[in-house]
């Protein structure tokens, strides 16, 4: 399971449930049995394309956080549903992304000090091609593309 997470990821998210029901499995029926199901998820998590990209995501951000960089959250974004909360400009100027053309907001969701920060930046191994694709098509549609 930590090799599907860490090493695997987004490039083939088939890999976790793979490994988690492989491990159910052996929990459930045992061995000799569960050798099978082990080596049958041990083929398909060694043959998986592999990416670190949501490991690196991850790490960056926590670095960010432990660094005193995860400011305030944008007011916009903050609870507006209690007496006060307009005086205060919680929820003020919120844009509610199914809303708008392709669900899509252009809007600022992290805090100022990492606003511009990238954290995530998806491989072209595996599934996770399609993510960089959208993640690329996103970054054009918000202006933000490079």
């Amino acid at each position: 399971m930590i090799s599907a997470s860490e090493d695997i990821g987004l490039a083939d998210p088939t890999a976790l449930p793979t490994a988690v029901a492989a491990a159910q499995a052996v929990a459930m029926i045992g061995f000799p049995e569960a050798a099978l199901t082990l080596s049958h998820a041990t083929i398909a998590l060694a043959l998986a394309p592999k990416s670190n990209a949501a490991t690196n995501a991850i790490f960056a951000a926590m670095e960010d956080v432990r660094k005193g960089l995860a400011g305030p959250v944008p007011p916009h974004l903050r609870d507006g549903h209690y007496k006060g909360a307009a005086k205060l400009g919680h929820a003020q100027g919120y844009v509610y992304p199914h809303d708008v053309p392709g669900a899509i907001a252009a809007q600022q969701y992290a805090p100022d000090a990492v606003a511009d920060k990238r954290y995530y930046e998806p491989t072209r191994y595996g599934a996770e091609a399609r993510y960089a694709d959208v993640v690329e098509k996103v970054r054009e549609r918000l202006g933000r593309g490079e």
